[in-house]
């Protein structure tokens, strides 16, 4: 890697040459963040079985590392519920001190993919695969906000689906009708100030309205709870060389959904912001960078966050001073603010997910790709069904593989054979000439339906393959193209090779099409020469019918 390619996965003062017009924005936006966080990184802490305390560390240190060091300009970073999910099963078989170990090797792993510029290898997910997971994850976002909004907080663990089906089945409509006023006053808050100010950060204007009237009028609303009063200081976990390995394996997997969810997240960051300045492979890096520096300080794995990305870009954040102000907020939440914000409301927070997840939700969009072609909204549906209702990483692989299955179908029809007529001079031989032009791409997806379109059927005895419009061709491909030869050979045959590009010559030389011909000279480069050469075997095959018809005449008499 040249020096050059290294100063750009690194930090530059060009990453804040626009603060100076979005400072006030950018603050906002953070504070806002910063107070949505707060739940989110609590939640999260506790879900994958670290703790409370693991979490708000994760969201301050690797948000901050990350709003630093990452490829974007919007993203925010910390705990996830996919990140969650994945780490449970690590705590329950090595305990929460093996998260810090996995923690720091997933990180190096993240460098080192970033240091290879395998970040670019997002720009190959295709459209509707991205839209369906942006879809998928609004739905979830929201769905999620429903239990905390109608008391049922506990379901917490499930699908986002059945949790909110459960709590709309057993609501307490009654107890919940104060969270439920508290939601639809946020949202519409939301909605009309902007029609105003839409540089105003009125989330953080509801959230903090919501919390006063249920402090004055004392109303029975769920609030965030106790939270933590100061950070751990970092240190490097002891490493056991017995449990290395089975820990490295962890690593692998906890790097590639931070990946995975990262990029991703990004891609929509872009989407959202409308900023196309966005570096995968710094992106990369700097994940890795906030892992390593979570684990050092006893927090979790991290990733990109979309819904606190989402709504940072929503509240106004245009610079990484939103970010970094997110993760200061948090910081300065722990160690100064943490009675009152213990008192904020869980239906505001759930109400500003709620609207932020609407939003997020690619209508303009999914209405273009479903209008599209049908493979690309079956790819768009299907991911945002697996999306919501399995899981997300598993979601975009399967997006990513039903595209490339509907992708291989659409090339492998346009690639084939085709008969083709002779239109020179007319000559009585011709009639026993069959000229095949190959088109496309010659590979294992059309491969088998070319070899049941050649055939030397009737009086068929010369057969001229033409390859100059083949574009590319693999192993399969020609192998295929062997047999075939081999087949007609066999037959009686005569088969002629015309216009191999160069760059195919070597394959099919090295998987023996070539030498599947009766004579090497039966390769041409232009078309004239091939077609006397089979008018000439043609005529040769009739001479010595001939000759052979009056040799049984005179043998007869």
């Amino acid at each position: 890697m040249t020096l050059t390619a290294l100063r750009g996965l690194l930090p530059s003062k060009n990453d804040y040459v626009d603060v100076p017009r979005h400072w006030r924005a950018d603050i906002a936006a953070g504070a806002t963040v910063g107070i949505v966080a707060l739940p989110l990184a609590l939640a999260f802490g506790i879900s994958s079985g670290a703790g409370a305390a693991a979490g708000l560390v994760t969201a301050v240190i690797a948000g901050l590392v990350a709003a630093v060091f990452g490829g974007s300009n919007v993203q925010v970073s910390g705990p996830t519920g996919a990140m969650a999910v994945v780490l449970v099963p690590i705590v329950g078989d090595h305990g929460v001190a093996a998260l810090a170990i996995v923690g720091i090797l997933a990180g190096v792993l993240l460098m080192i993919a970033g240091a290879l510029r395998l970040g670019q290898l997002i720009g190959l997910v295709p459209w509707p695969v991205i839209a369906g997971f942006t879809a998928g994850i609004g739905m979830i976002i929201f769905l999620q906000q429903v239990p905390l909004v109608l008391g049922s907080a506990d379901d917490v663990g499930t699908r986002p689906v059945i949790a909110a089906f459960h709590a709309v089945q057993h609501a307490d409509w009654g107890a919940a009708i104060w969270a439920l006023a508290a939601v639809a006053f946020v949202i519409l808050l939301m909605l009309v100030v902007p029609l105003w100010n839409d540089r105003f950060p009125v989330s953080l204007l509801a959230i903090v309205l919501v919390t006063l009237m249920a402090e004055l009028f004392n109303l029975p609303l769920a609030r965030i709870g106790e939270i933590p009063s100061s950070l751990p200081m970092p240190t490097l976990p002891a490493i056991d060389p017995a449990v290395l390995q089975t820990l490295l394996t962890a690593a692998l997997a906890v790097a590639a959904l931070s990946a995975i969810e990262s990029l991703l997240s990004a891609r929509v960051a872009v989407d959202l912001s409308g900023d196309a300045r966005y570096n995968p492979d710094r992106e990369l890096v700097g994940q890795g960078m906030a892992c390593i520096a979570s684990g050092a300080f006893g927090g979790i794995p991290a990733t990109g966050a979309i819904a606190r990305t989402a709504v940072n870009v929503r509240a106004g954040g245009r610079t990484r001073l939103s970010v970094i102000t997110h993760s200061l907020v948090l910081l300065g939440v722990i160690y100064l603010a943490s009675g009152p914000v213990s008192r904020i409301p869980m239906a505001a927070l759930a109400a500003v997910l709620m609207l932020t997840a609407v939003r997020m939700v690619p209508i303009r969009e999914a209405r273009t790709i479903l209008r599209s072609t049908r493979s690309d909204a079956a790819v768009l549906l299907l991911t945002m069904v697996i999306t919501v209702m399995v899981d997300l990483i598993e979601a975009v692989q399967f997006g990513i593989a039903v595209a490339a299955v509907f992708a291989l179908r659409a090339v492998a029809r346009t690639s084939g054979v085709r008969r083709e007529a002779i239109d020179t001079q007319p000559d009585p031989a011709d009639a026993r000439i069959a000229v095949y032009r190959l088109t496309g791409s010659m590979f294992f997806g059309a491969a088998e339906r070319v070899r049941s379109d050649v055939s030397a059927e009737g009086d068929i005895e010369v057969v001229i393959l033409a390859f100059s419009q083949l574009r590319t061709m693999d192993a399969t491909g020609a192998n295929t193209l062997g047999e075939i030869v081999r087949a007609l050979e066999r037959q009686g045959v005569t088969v002629l090779i015309k216009g191999v590009p160069s760059r195919h010559m070597a394959l099919m030389r090295s998987v023996g099409v070539i030498d599947s011909l009766r004579d090497q000279r039966h390769l041409f480069d232009d078309f004239p020469p091939a077609l006397e050469h089979a008018r000439s075997h043609v005529r040769r095959n009739a001479e010595a019918r001939a000759a052979q018809n009056r040799a049984e005449v005179v043998a007869a008499r």
